[in-house]
């Protein structure tokens, strides 16, 4: 496990299921009216994100200035697991498609994806990437995407509610009594939501794995070279029924508890929550998409515990689909290697980054990610783009510091978005419901998780 992290200028990614603006459909695109190759690449930040957005377009035009004859366009299509399979089996997709790291196992496995490994190791540095970050995006040798900002949950609070509470925010829980008892404080002292679990759009069944590994469960299995989920283990029940005693005995989850991440991060900013699970990154979003009034109070801890040892790890993953023709994949290895993996090795492409982004006071540069390369280069990008840092990194220290002791766990490798799908109704109804019956519910969605997934693998 790599104890190094790198302080990322653009700040890590998270799980999104929210699709924004997107064509519904995509006609396959050879050559302009000039000739050139017209590439399209998912990974386009949405107009709200002005420094994100400047910086791509930036990224485009030096391509294209490096690349004579390829012309870059960008889409802000993200990720939805409703629509997502139906498009890459169709090939309605780019040449470059952005996935959550739950999904390259399956794609590599059904044959929708391209390896891109004889290209990539071109690449002089392709060695020094952290073989972690590698791991999901690898089957028999073959590498099949490059990662971008991966990132390690935690614990996301704000520190001017603890204050309020009477809590330390130096000190935040470490286990998840501690968060019980500092969630019903907080409700008690400040009329705000203590704690708020995500619930809808596949982010509930996200969560509660999560929260599964923090008790020492796991939600999937693979035996004779196929996967079953294994829902109703007793650290899951024990994660419900956390939950259900903080809605139904302590009233510290607040009012509103049908809610995804972007919810969650936007009340999270209007200083209306005082804790979530989530991972540094969120910062950016709290700060630039939703305007946190004061984002000196954003506090991040490592994943409290109970008897885990353990948090989940995850990101995002560019990939190159089989609907690619060779032209058109030969151009996107290039565009990935140039885009994502060079501008997270180099100190100086890193440096400029940050240096361009730190401009714009919205702008979030130095928030901590796990390392995509060795911890050699880690240090030294940390220490080129240290006199651009516009946030209190004294403020991550504790999950900095907390973070090394855990293991970092990958999301199930195997249909993951199925398995959340039918966990989101679970604790939809811990949360909703006071006679909700755990185990029956968890016995429930593994039986029908396991028919899906016993099809998908014929």
């Amino acid at each position: 496990m790599h104890r190094n992290f790198r302080y990322a200028a653009i700040c890590g990614s998270m799980a999104l299921t929210v699709t924004l603006a997107g064509c519904s459909s995509l006609t396959p695109t050879s050559a302009d009216t000039s000739g050139d190759l017209v590439l399209r690449v998912q990974g386009m930040p949405p107009a709200t994100d002005k420094p994100g957005l400047a910086l791509f377009k930036k990224q485009v035009a030096d391509f294209e200035k490096a690349h004579p004859g390829i012309k870059v366009k960008g889409s802000t299509t993200v990720f939805d697991p409703l629509t997502f399979s139906a498009k890459l089996s169709g090939g309605n997709v780019e040449d470059v498609i952005k996935v959550p790291l739950t999904e390259p196992q399956r794609l590599i496995r059904q044959k929708q994806v391209q390896p891109i490994t004889g290209q990539l190791k071109e690449w002089q540095h392709f060695k020094e990437f952290n073989p972690q970050v590698l791991q999901q995006l690898t089957d028999g040798g073959d590498v099949y995407g490059v990662p971008q900002n991966p990132y390690a949950q935690g614990l996301v609070y704000n520190r001017e509610l603890f204050e309020q509470a009477g809590l330390d925010p130096d000190k935040p829980p470490a286990t998840w009594e501690e968060v019980r008892t500092a969630a019903e404080r907080i409700s008690e002292k400040t009329g705000r939501a203590g704690f708020v679990h995500e619930s809808k759009d596949n982010q509930g069944g996200w969560q509660l794995t999560m929260l599964s590994y923090a008790f020492g469960g796991e939600l999937q299995k693979q035996e004779g070279g196929k996967y079953t989920a294994t829902l109703t283990g007793e650290p899951t029940k024990k994660a419900l029924r956390l939950l259900k005693d903080m809605r139904w005995k302590d009233d510290s989850l607040g009012k509103t508890l049908l809610v995804n991440q972007n919810d969650v991060i936007k009340q999270f900013a209007a200083g209306q929550v005082g804790m979530f699970m989530g991972s540094p990154g969120t910062y950016r979003l709290a700060k630039m998409q939703f305007g946190m009034e004061n984002p000196d109070a954003f506090g991040a801890a490592p994943m409290p515990q109970s008897g885990g040892d353990a948090t989940l790890i995850g990101g995002d993953v560019y990939m190159v689909p089989k609907s690619a023709d060779k032209k058109h994949a030969a151009a996107a290895v290039e565009w990935l290697t140039f885009a994502y993996a060079k501008p997270q090795y180099s100190t100086e492409i890193a440096a400029a980054q940050a240096k361009a982004l730190s401009a714009d006071p919205k702008s979030a540069v130095g928030v901590p990610t796990l390392p995509v390369f060795d911890q050699k280069r880690q240090t030294e990008i940390n220490a080129a783009i240290k006199p651009y840092v516009n946030v209190k990194l004294d403020h991550f220290k504790p999950y900095i510091d907390g973070l090394a002791t855990l293991e970092l766990k990958p999301e199930p490798p195997y249909q993951a978005q199925k398995l959340y799908t039918a966990l989101d109704p679970v604790v939809q109804a811990v949360l909703t419901k006071r006679d909700a019956d755990i185990d029956s519910l968890l016995a429930s969605a593994e039986k029908d998780v396991n028919a899906q997934l016993a099809a998908d693998q014929k």
